[in-house]
């Protein structure tokens, strides 16, 4: 299964795409869409064209965004979730189920720790995707994201098998 993983940003957009085979996991591409300087419709539609963009070249068969982390900024906390509007719309207009993720779950899921520092999440996706070349920070959570959804999708598919 092919997973794509989706880290919202307005001003840059991480994403990154693995394969999912049994409990073994392949890079395949990542890399950061970022907005041009301008109105806040403009970034968006910049983030919406490149998403997108990327769905069509790689053909993922899953999604997965990280949620919005609330803070203190209330005008940038919107202007995210107008962004991750936009993760969110890309994928499901191309037909893929969208798993969403707070970020302590994509921290403990890679990492094993719910508060783990961006530098061990990073530490963690090179170990578990051997000789990534990873674009930038965004696209290592990014990646983080797509192996938190690539374990879930397992652990639900171990759940359905044993009831069957």
């Amino acid at each position: 299964m092919k997973v794509l993983g989706i880290d919202p940003g307005l001003v840059n957009m991480g994403w990154g795409i693995i394969i999912a085979d049994g409990s073994r996991l392949r890079h395949v591409a990542n890399g950061v869409i970022r907005s041009r300087a301008g109105s806040l419709a403009a970034r968006l539609c910049d983030l919406h064209a490149g998403l997108v963009e990327v769905i069509a070249a790689h053909g993922p068969d899953a999604a997965a965004v990280e949620q919005t982390f609330v803070n203190k900024d209330a005008v940038g906390t919107l202007k995210l979730g107008q962004a991750r509007g936009v993760a969110l719309l890309a994928p499901a207009q191309a037909g893929l189920e969208v798993g969403e993720y707070a970020p302590n779950a994509v921290k403990k899921t890679v990492v094993g720790v719910g508060h783990a520092q961006k530098g061990q999440v990073e530490h963690m996706v090179r170990f578990q995707l051997p000789g990534v070349e990873i674009a930038g920070p965004d696209a290592a959570d990014a990646l983080a994201i797509a192996i938190c959804h690539a374990r879930h999708l397992q652990g639900r598919s171990l759940r359905i098998k044993v009831v069957a």
